[in-house]
């Protein structure tokens, strides 16, 4: 299994921008080629565990995963749930779209997020943010991220303490995250797309680099060279496979591709995912209870799920539903963006284009 990375230059033009349900996107949803079939059946190969004489294995997997009362924190301040769907015909189709926010944090946290580059010892940011959509009757997926250059508008947002944060003009879409946690980021997302997160998923540093490590590492093709001193990454041009820590420097690089925006790194984060997607598949992980398990820890154990998605089953119930979405029906698409007028190093929402996205996945 290769995965190919090429140099990603977001030039804030806007080429993400919606073009129809069928083909809209940046082109990469044929290469996630069973992606989200693989993770349904791993999720499903999780829960066997525990029906396979395991049952102290599946206890400790189910409580490793942390959860945030989302929908009490916001309670009905929010945008609407949107009408089930009446025209999906299988009766044991899932009949509702579903919209699950997913985000990769630099958790400071622990020893081991701040020696993989989480920072200080207090405080995190949210270093991705994906919108997952999936279709009534899982038809079709669309995963949009969002840059988090973003200049957006961030609404009042409720406090774990008590109390509110102001809102704020103007601000980095990851600002909302590193002020309020997931409540905030779930707030700011519906707040300016209109879309409400149904859930909601977030990873840290050291779960991504445990998870490529349990997998036996990742192949990937880059391009051109990569040489940044931030994310601690230098891969020269051709196929290198990668371990854990190596593989979240190259989600992380930025500053060493293109015209090191933000925009660069998404393009590379949209192939790492597939590729690592891939390795999975070729694994054979559900025929490896040991390396099933291995996963599985190391999935849960830096898992963050809004409290809909706070078990081993109810997640499993969500991959079983992705488990026959045809491949060429899931697109990859990044929010249309401008340059910002106030910061060049900024961006901002290119409209219409972004509106009308988001509209599409209400």
């Amino acid at each position: 299994m290769t995965g190919h990375i090429t140099e990603h230059g977001g030039n804030g033009d806007g080429d993400g921008g919606p073009r129809g349900r069928g083909g809209r996107g940046d082109g990469t949803g044929n290469r996630r080629k069973g992606a989200l079939k693989t993770a349904g059946l791993l999720l499903a190969g999780v829960l066997g565990l525990g029906g396979a004489g395991a049952g102290w294995l599946y206890w400790q997997l189910n409580g490793n995963i942390k959860s945030v009362d989302i929908n009490g924190a916001l309670g009905d301040d929010r945008p609407a749930k949107p009408t089930p769907s009446t025209s999906v015909s299988a009766p044991a189709a899932p009949r509702e779209a579903v919209n699950i926010l997913v985000l990769g944090s630099d958790s400071r946290a622990g020893a081991e997020n701040q020696a993989l580059g989480g920072g200080d010892s207090a405080g995190a940011r949210s270093d991705t943010a994906m919108v997952v959509h999936l279709d009534a009757g899982r038809t079709g997926a669309t995963v949009v991220s969002i840059p988090r250059d973003t200049l957006v508008t961030r609404p009042s947002c409720p406090l774990e303490p008590g109390g509110d944060a102001a809102g704020a003009q103007g601000v980095m879409f990851n600002s909302a995250y590193e002020l309020g946690g997931p409540v905030c980021a779930v707030k700011t997302v519906e707040s300016m797309t209109g879309v409400r997160m149904d859930h909601y998923i977030e990873i840290d540093f050291a779960g991504f680099a445990r998870l490529v490590d349990a997998l036996g590492g990742v192949t990937v093709t880059t391009g051109a060279d990569i040489e940044d001193e931030d994310s601690r990454l230098t891969l020269a041009a051709g196929t290198h496979h990668l371990d854990g820590e190596q593989a979240l420097a190259l989600a992380r690089t930025r500053h060493g591709i293109g015209d090191g925006s933000d925009l660069g790194r998404i393009g590379l984060q949209h192939q790492l995912v597939k590729a690592l997607l891939e390795q999975a598949a070729s694994t054979g992980l559900l025929s490896d209870p040991s390396r099933l398990y291995e996963v599985a820890d190391a999935v849960t154990g830096s898992l963050t799920t809004d409290t809909g998605l706070d078990s081993l089953p109810e997640l499993t119930r969500l991959g079983e539903s992705l488990s026959g979405l045809p491949a060429e029906a899931v697109e990859t698409v990044t929010m249309p963006v401008v340059p910002a007028a106030s910061d060049r190093n900024r961006v901002v929402a290119k409209e219409p284009e972004a509106a009308e996205l988001w509209e599409s996945l209400r």
